[in-house]
């Protein structure tokens, strides 16, 4: 099923972008152009190939949760922007 004007828009206005009407027709054009090399994708026969989460062999590399050497707290705040109380102080984010 192609990209339709109402989908960009849709998936636009859930997303928060905005962009300029000049750009509709390239993103749907984009769009559709991704749907089709997925769907070709989607015909390949897959049956020998075994599931991957990744490619590459990946394997966790645990390390002893030992205390190191660290700094300060006074070296650590020291080029801080804003501190207050031995803490770092950050602008406000929610209202």
């Amino acid at each position: 099923m192609p990209v339709s004007k109402d989908d960009v828009r849709k998936v636009a206005q859930l997303a928060r972008l905005d962009f300029a009407p000049e750009e509709e027709a390239q993103l749907i054009e984009d769009l559709n152009r991704m749907l089709e090399y997925v769907a070709a994708l989607d015909q390949l026969d897959t049956t020998e190939v075994s599931p991957t989460a990744h490619v590459l062999p990946l394997e966790n590399a645990f390390r002893d949760d030992v205390m190191g050497r660290s700094l300060d707290r006074s070296d650590a705040l020291a080029n801080a922007p804003l501190s207050g109380h031995g803490h770092f102080r950050v602008p406000r984010v929610i209202e």
